[in-house]
């Protein structure tokens, strides 16, 4: 019997619904998959091009994912007390959040910070805040994780100076800064100055970091926020791919060896509740990546091929109605991200839909983790899932149609001016109206959101930043600017303008100017100055 014969005796004996995705796609599942579904033997081997079972052979086999809980509320001590609890609970790598204020570049003492300081991450205005929040933490024992994007190189300056304060060379300093502008004009919408410069001063960043700092990931290519955003699996995987071959070109525009910098790319990607959807996902990551860095750019390193990625659960998926649900959901999650082969994972806590994450939910997170690498028996082979027909199909497919997208922003003339046009922005927006209009109408379930609904909940005990915070934090950078050196601190100001200006590479002023206590503020002023503001065309 064939599939076909076998699914027109289905259909006369049980007709069944049509299956989709879970988020709004024409990826219809099949009620069956079998070897006709499967084209080629385009599998490969577990660390081998194309890299479609894993980056590593050994997989977690050799050694687990990071596990790297996002930490950051109030002030820097505030932060640097969750960080050592989550150390002390087993987490193997740091994850920083920082406030509203921080990622758009102002200070906490800023009329637009009023409100915001310390709400949604952690207060760092200059040097001084980031010596508080990592105190105790020694710099070439962790890895970091900063997520941070238009203020990224001046936060970036800042870790660094505190290496070499406390003597480690950068060549022994680890860990990734997000710095994914493009994916904030797509999706998220923080930034300080348009794409041109943006994208110059990440590309300032990828240089020094493949010169100086050759174990730091200079920018984590984001479709976490794309995928908050309302777009489809396929959608996050092609804009996401796009962003990181714009840089990758802007990279080598600028005579930079693509093996020089490609093995320090990373990746950050959303895991949502269908399971075999986000497990062909990172599958098809892996192997388009691998495919175009080696046809489009010549890359010969292994380690410029391997698309290497953090994952996070997905935050839209958590639910303020029933909140102990959450727990399940986040967990089918991050099995997806083991099964789909993470190098990192956030989880996230059950109460973050309404608060900050208490500590009592941050440790069931993190043990969430700690059951699927201990307990769960998916850790003892590699790739378990490869070889399933419907998981192969699945893969084939989101590649073939992710790759689609990508040809099409090719068309456009490349991510950038793709963006400019609004393309990406707004095939996001009506993927996710139609994905709201399907949970409005009954389509698609929700649990206690759109049934099984209970008539009174208790709200959980959460977690609050005291109103104090804002302003010791506000009077904390104000006495900062009062005390320093203002000369060196205009001086070296005036060395990052004159980079900003000039078309230096602004890590090394912008280094001495966090030295020189220049608070986030202040540099992005500089940023602001020279390069100009964006404004959204749509708004416009």
């Amino acid at each position: 019997m064939t599939k076909r014969d076998w699914l027109e005796k289905r259909k006369r004996e049980a007709p069944e619904r049509p299956v989709r995705f879970s988020t709004v796609s024409d990826l219809e599942i099949e009620p069956l998959y079998t070897s006709e579904d499967v084209g080629g033997d385009r599998i490969g081997w577990p660390g081998e091009f194309p890299y479609t079972r894993g980056v590593h052979p050994g997989m977690y086999r050799s050694r687990l994912w990071t596990m790297r809980q996002f930490a950051g509320f109030g002030t820097a001590e505030d932060t640097n007390a969750r960080f050592h609890f989550l150390l002390r609970q087993g987490q193997t790598g740091l994850s920083t959040a920082f406030d509203m204020p921080t990622l758009m570049g102002y200070d906490a003492d800023h009329p637009r910070a009023l409100g915001e300081v310390g709400r949604e991450g952690v207060a760092v205005s200059s040097l001084v805040d980031m010596r508080a929040l990592f105190d105790g933490i020694h710099l070439d024992q962790v890895t970091t994780s900063m997520t941070v994007n238009c203020s990224a190189s001046v936060l970036l300056a800042m870790y660094f100076a505190i290496a070499e304060e406390q003597g480690v060379p950068l060549a022994k300093v680890g860990g990734t800064i997000q710095n994914d502008m493009l994916k904030e004009f797509i999706a998220q919408k923080e930034w300080i100055c348009p794409p041109d410069p943006s994208m110059r001063i990440v590309v300032d960043m990828i240089d020094y970091c493949a010169k100086e700092a050759p174990r730091w990931h200079p920018v984590s290519i984001s479709g976490y926020h794309i995928r908050e955003a309302g777009s489809t699996a396929v959608q996050e995987l092609a804009f996401t791919l796009a962003d990181g071959l714009a840089y990758v070109q802007a990279a080598v525009d600028r005579g930079l060896d693509v093996d020089s910098f490609g093995p320090r790319l990373s990746f950050f990607f959303n895991l949502h509740n269908d399971l075999l959807e986000e497990v062909a996902k990172l599958r098809a990551a892996r192997r388009l990546w691998a495919t175009l860095m080696r046809d489009r750019f010549g890359a010969k390193h292994p380690r410029t091929l391997q698309l290497r990625t953090h994952a996070q659960t997905a935050g839209a998926s958590l639910t303020a109605q029933q909140p102990l649900n959450n727990v399940v959901r986040v967990a089918i999650q991050a099995l997806a991200g083991v099964l789909g082969g993470v190098q990192s994972l956030h989880t996230n806590s059950l109460d973050e839909t309404l608060a900050l994450p208490s500590e009592s939910a941050v440790m069931v997170a993190l043990r969430t983790q700690q059951i699927l690498a201990e307990e769960s028996g998916v850790t003892n082979t590699v790739d378990p899932l490869g070889g399933s027909w419907a998981v192969e199909a699945l893969t084939d497919r989101m590649e073939r149609d992710a790759l689609a997208y990508i040809r099409h922003i090719d068309e456009l003339g490349g991510m950038v001016r793709a963006i400019e046009l609004g393309y990406p922005q707004k095939e996001i927006a009506e993927a996710a109206y139609v994905y709201q209009q399907q949970i409005d109408r009954g389509e698609k379930t929700v649990v206690g959101v759109n049934k099984y609904q209970v008539p009174e909940e208790r709200p959980p005990e959460l977690l609050k930043v005291p109103l104090e915070v804002e302003a010791r934090q506000a009077d904390r950078v104000r006495r900062v600017k009062r005390e320093r050196n203002g000369a060196a601190a205009r001086a070296a100001l005036a060395r990052v303008r004159a980079a900003a200006e000039g078309g230096e590479n602004l890590m090394p002023p912008l280094i001495d100017a966090v030295k020189a206590l220049c608070t986030v503020g202040e540099i992005s002023d500089v940023y602001r100055q020279v390069f100009g503001e964006y404004r959204d065309p749509a708004w416009l």
